[in-house]
């Protein structure tokens, strides 16, 4: 198994920017694909951002495209969500998750984006 740990959320204005990170354990993390995904209460488990193993493909939600920019650094075992132009509507745990041999999700951490 892998352990994810996010970190990086809190509070902040409309129009901040946040940087998530995730940081994996173990030695496999650079033959899974990663992404982040957000839950807002009463909503479904979204997906926000996906990156490929070696980097080479980027996914995102329609709704954060041009705001949101996910990155990777396999030698640090870990991946980014740089979040800009922050809206309300942004507002919810984030998760990250490993797409490899198995799935493994993080704790999530909160992202609160309100004045």
């Amino acid at each position: 198994q892998v352990q994810l740990v996010e970190s990086g959320g809190g509070l902040v204005q409309p129009g901040g920017s946040l940087r998530l990170s995730c940081a994996a354990s173990g030695n496999i993390f650079s033959i899974a694909n990663m992404g982040w995904y957000r839950q807002a209460p009463g909503k479904q488990r979204e997906l926000v951002a996906s990156i490929t193993i070696g980097g080479g493909t980027t996914t995102y939600a329609e709704s954060v495209k041009g705001r949101f920019t996910i990155s990777r650094d396999n030698a640090k075992s870990a991946v980014y969500l740089q979040m800009n132009s922050l809206k309300p509507e942004d507002t919810a745990v984030y998760y990250c998750k490993f797409t490899g041999p198995f799935i493994s999700w993080g704790q999530g951490t909160q992202v609160t984006v309100s004045s």
